[in-house]
């Protein structure tokens, strides 16, 4: 159907750029039908966490680290929110998902070290992955010594997983690294793509009983997105490395830019909570007009435009102009308003 708009991520022939996120959504089988027919290039299952893993483990006699116990230990508070109930049925969705659909699936792991990731990703291969997605997740700083030791236990957990398979390897990383671009140069050895970025649940505090909560929100279809720096950064720092875009693809042009930035592929998983899958049409769709009007007749000609990036001359005064176009907005309403907060940081007028 879009026949023009084939591309290669990692070593994977897709069809398009468009990849389906890891999200629940791709656990009902009707509806990764659907993601298929409407032009998606490959799906990705919902995340097995470390702790189901860590499970499957000790079923098949594996001894544990003591880390590995202490996660152990801690996962009841979880398994009420696991997509998939536990590693066997997570096996038995790849291989009926992947024995059922013309384009690729992709399986998703998410966790805090390499552990029995090892054996079981060589289960998934088995079970019909065509790619592992390896979402990493590392605790509070208090666990480790330095952010060093941090990056080096990333490293090392993808080093292992790679090691144990054939297919390829993405890499989700979120956005709390002192420099992506040099951890992904770092990661050229072990992962065949990095997908910028993993979202991370955002942290509230209720003001009523004084504690905690983790929320959970889709990102809005006008908002901007927020990963182009990133992706221009990593494309221009180490281009060899595929990347997918993540977080905020909700129309075409958010896809265009993406693509423009360095990613070879755009992830999307709010855009068809909001919309259903018929949402991919219309990413590319808009995507086939834009080739089209630049006359392009296909993505590598639109690759042929990157890298884009700033001269550090540039970049420098695109960054004050910024701030002072923002101070100067504001300045300029203050002429008829002058803006006040209240106790709660809620803006006031007199």
């Amino acid at each position: 159907m879009y026949t023009h708009l084939n591309t290669d991520f990692g070593g994977l022939s897709l069809t398009s750029p468009v990849i389906i996120g890891a999200c629940p959504m791709t656990m009902n089988e009707q509806t990764r039908v659907a993601m298929q027919n409407a032009g998606a290039g490959a799906i990705v299952l919902p995340s097995l966490f470390e702790e189901q893993v860590i499970k499957w483990s000790v079923e098949i006699g594996r001894a544990l680290t003591g880390r590995e116990r202490r996660i152990l230990n801690s996962a009841d508070a979880s398994r009420h929110n696991w997509a998939c109930p536990n590693a066997e049925s997570y096996l038995a969705l790849v291989n009926r998902a992947s024995s059922m659909l013309n384009i690729p699936v992709i399986a998703s792991l998410n966790g805090y070290t390499a552990g029995g990731w090892m054996d079981f990703a060589g289960e998934l291969q088995e079970a019909g992955a065509a790619a592992i997605e390896l979402n990493v997740y590392h605790s509070r700083a208090r666990e480790y010594k330095s952010s060093a030791e941090i990056e080096t236990t990333i490293l090392d957990a993808v080093r292992d997983v790679n090691a144990a398979i054939t297919i390829p390897l993405f890499v989700k990383l979120g956005r709390n690294f002192t420099s992506i671009p040099h951890i992904a140069r770092q990661l050229q050895s072990g992962a065949q793509g990095l997908v910028l970025h993993g979202r991370a649940p955002t942290v509230d505090i209720c003001l009523d009983s004084l504690k905690l909560a983790s929320r959970w929100r889709l990102t809005s279809s006008e908002s901007e997105m927020d990963a182009l720096d990133s992706l221009l950064q990593v494309h221009g720092f180490c281009p060899a490395m595929p990347l997918a875009a993540s977080g905020g693809i909700g129309h075409a042009d958010h896809l265009i830019k993406a693509l423009l930035a360095g990613a070879d592929v755009a992830m999307v998983t709010s855009a068809i909570y909001r919309e259903g899958p018929d949402v991919i049409r219309s990413l590319l769709d808009g995507l086939t007009v834009f080739l089209d009007r630049h006359q392009m007749k296909s993505l590598r000609d639109l690759q042929t435009q990157r890298p884009l990036e700033f001269t550090d001359d540039q970049e420098r005064s695109a960054y004050i102009a910024a701030l002072t176009k923002r101070l100067e907005a504001i300045d300029s309403e203050g002429a008829a308003h002058v803006l006040h907060s209240d106790r709660w940081g809620h803006p006031t007028t007199h």
